[in-house]
């Protein structure tokens, strides 16, 4: 099956082939990946571009690499069920509310520009494990050379604004910082031609306890219902952590499947995280490649219309199912 690769796509190429540091490979490697059509004619490209993009990133996790102009250049390694990094403009909060509800040591103060680096921790919901990721404001000084490729590794994007400081003006700036990077949010299609990445996102209007805030998180949640959902938390008070929790976990639109051995009860401690839209035969080549290549059918107990229900490879999981592979 033909690849039928965009133009775009040899042009992102061309660059990387030009590249002369690891930072202008990985921005034209991932714009490459980001271009390229889902079908099964690219899932050999698809994997070698993966293969050259981890590769990059491995180098900057042993150490930070120096890109161009001398800047550095970092990654944050993928743990847990997902990757969900807090972005925004100084002073809103973001560091402690990573602090809050993960207990990672990011630095907390009342001044701007206090996160320098990406300080991740992993916040517990439910039986699982979710990684958030601290950054330094969009607007500090010396990142616009490595913050993007953070930005575009991650599965969420959580927008922090302080809602005592025209809430609204916050989010559309850092839509705009987004776009100058060429990052779209499928929420909010505007000047689509022009994006290449594209990336779920969640806004967090923090300091709810403040006065005013309550009004200006109705003006909010009205200003972008039905393109983001919105939560109110309050880091300084621990208010609405919970629905935080929920809603990131909603945000990164995934399922939690648990596997079963044929006679045995599952672990329901320990769930496979997937995407939402998932198969059979995902949840088997996630378990192992021989299992998806040797599959011949399952049980599901869950979502099916009777317990232990035999199901195709091709069968939808929906969150909380058991399964049961057969080979």
């Amino acid at each position: 099956m033909p690849a039928n690769l965009p133009p775009q796509y040899y042009e992102a190429e061309k660059r990387y082939r030009l590249a002369k540091t690891p930072q202008e490979k990985i921005e034209a490697l991932e714009e490459m990946f980001s271009i390229m059509p889902k079908h099964k004619g690219t899932d050999r490209l698809r994997a070698e571009l993966r293969t050259k993009i981890a590769k990059f990133y491995e180098e900057a996790e042993k150490r930070p690499m120096v890109g161009r102009k001398g800047s550095l250049l970092y990654y944050v390694k993928k743990e847990g069920a997902g990757q969900a990094v807090l972005l925004g403009l100084p002073s809103t909060g973001k560091s402690r509310l990573v602090t809050t509800i993960t207990g990672a040591s990011s630095q907390v103060a009342d001044y701007p520009f206090t996160t320098q680096l990406p300080i991740p921790g992993m916040m517990e919901f439910e039986n699982i494990q979710i990684q958030l990721v601290d950054l330094p404001a969009i607007t500090a000084p010396n990142v616009s050379s490595w913050l993007p490729n953070v930005v575009r590794n991650a599965d969420l994007l959580l927008v922090v604004v302080d809602l005592t400081q025209e809430p609204i003006t916050q989010v559309e700036a850092t839509i705009e910082w987004l776009a100058k990077f060429r990052i779209g949010l499928p929420q909010d299609s505007r000047r689509a031609e022009e994006m290449t990445t594209w990336k779920k996102a969640l806004i967090i209007g923090n300091k709810i306890d403040a006065e005013g805030a309550a009004e200006n998180y109705r003006i909010l949640e009205s200003y972008y219902h039905g393109r983001f959902p919105v939560i109110s938390t309050s880091a300084q008070r621990a208010d609405g952590l919970e629905q935080l929790r929920a809603g990131i976990f909603r945000a990164l639109d995934v399922i939690r499947i648990y596997t079963k051995v044929p006679g045995q009860k599952p672990d329901l401690t320990d769930p496979v995280v997937l995407k939402r839209g998932s198969t059979a035969l995902d949840a088997a080549e996630s378990v192992h490649k021989d299992f998806g290549r040797n599959l011949r059918y399952a049980q599901v107990w869950g979502s099916g219309k009777f317990d232990g229900q035999r199901v195709k490879r091709d069968y939808v999981l929906q969150d909380g199912d058991v399964i049961e592979l057969h080979i």
